[in-house]
């Protein structure tokens, strides 16, 4: 995702590549550490690239009930998109998900986001889009997700599940702030839109194929369309 200005630019680019979901497409193993949550409703932050086609993938899994598109990593004061695309705030394009987790664990939300949903071993970078607003990072709302996420890297590396080592970053979550309204549901407002089609329905479909029991038809869209 580029600038307003870039954005035409950033369309000839989606157009010269392949589609970048063709590494995300396997199974990979669950978490072996994933303890259960009797809780009615948990939240988790994730940051893969731009948050478009986060939004719009955890949108479609089972037992997520509001995903809302927003940066994390930085300060409230810079938590926008013109200071986010400088690349100096510190922040990440990121998803907040809420869940119930007796319907789907914070521990399957990461096996989608490790193995459809982006590529952890780019570093600071997804797909066409570089810098460190893209970079894969797991900010943990509480001790046990830190525990569960930094514990699943460490299983999915010596299990030499991906080519590369992962490059995820983990750290406790400080804070998220919503983006601006133009960017939420941008995937389910804007199917046809080049960056969406070459970069994020290939994961979206990915999804459907490969974890076909945690897909759901219709998303779960934080606005009426």
């Amino acid at each position: 995702m580029k600038p307003a200005a870039l954005f035409a630019a950033a369309a000839l680019i989606a157009l010269a590549l392949p589609a970048l979901a063709s590494d995300l497409d396997k199974r990979i193993p669950a978490p072996a550490l994933d303890p259960a949550n009797s809780a009615a409703s948990e939240t988790a932050v994730l940051a893969g690239g731009c948050f478009w086609g986060q939004q719009g993938l955890f949108e479609h899994v089972k037992g997520v009930t509001k995903v809302v598109a927003g940066y994390s990593g930085g300060l409230k004061s810079t938590a926008h998109y013109e200071d986010v695309t400088t690349e100096t705030t510190g922040h990440a394009e990121s998803v907040q998900i809420t869940f119930d987790p007796k319907q789907v664990s914070f521990g399957r939300l990461l096996q989608i986001y490790f193995s459809v949903a982006h590529d952890p071993t780019q570093l600071n970078a997804q797909g066409p889009d570089t810098g460190t607003s893209y970079r894969s990072e797991i900010f943990a709302a509480t001790p046990q997700q830190q525990k569960t996420a930094q514990a699943y890297i460490a299983q999915l590396q010596a299990a030499h599940v991906f080519a590369a080592p992962i490059v995820t970053k983990v750290e406790p979550l400080k804070g998220f702030y919503p983006a601006e309204d133009e960017h939420q549901d941008f995937l389910v407002r804007n199917p046809n839109y080049p960056y969406i089609v070459f970069n994020d329905l290939p994961k979206i479909a990915a999804f459907k194929a490969v974890w076909p029991q945690y897909y759901q038809a219709n998303p779960v869209l934080l606005a009426r369309r």
